[in-house]
């Protein structure tokens, strides 16, 4: 039953995660498109709160309850779509570290990159999800 309720609370922690993965390159591309300092301080505002008070603790809890379930039950890892999972979910926190080493340049105001490059940027997660996600259900090997 624990195991259940880790599978549970990793999944609402991996919705939260990635609701705050999508939401800030988002913000990022408005921030690199605003021309006034008000604007650009409101847009910090934002990105810090999101980045502070959802995406950190979402991964926290997603990479905690994933955890739980592996020490709950470590015959998942002789599957090998457990593995590839992992060596996503390395990548998906080095997006989420990019992340925050891009909101820190906004905060100085030394941002150099265009709207149109945050707008590719955002695409990432998505692929990662999508790789995650069929890794998860189909298991390939």
């Amino acid at each position: 039953m624990l195991y259940l309720w880790l599978k549970a609370l990793h999944i609402v922690a991996i919705v939260c995660w990635f609701a705050a993965l999508f939401y800030l390159p988002r913000l990022f591309v408005y921030h690199a498109m605003s021309e006034d300092a008000i604007s650009r301080e409101r847009f910090q505002v934002m990105e810090r709160k999101l980045y502070r008070g959802i995406m950190i603790p979402s991964m926290v809890a997603t990479l905690a309850f994933g955890i739980g379930m592996i020490a709950l039950n470590p015959a998942l890892f002789s599957g090998g779509w457990l593995h590839a999972k992992l060596a996503l979910v390395v990548l998906l926190i080095g997006y989420h570290h990019m992340c925050g080493a891009q909101l820190k340049r906004f905060a100085r105001d030394e941002n150099t990159r265009s709207h149109v490059f945050y707008r590719w940027f955002n695409e990432f997660p998505v692929l990662l999800l999508l790789a995650i996600v069929i890794l998860v259900v189909i298991k390939p090997f």
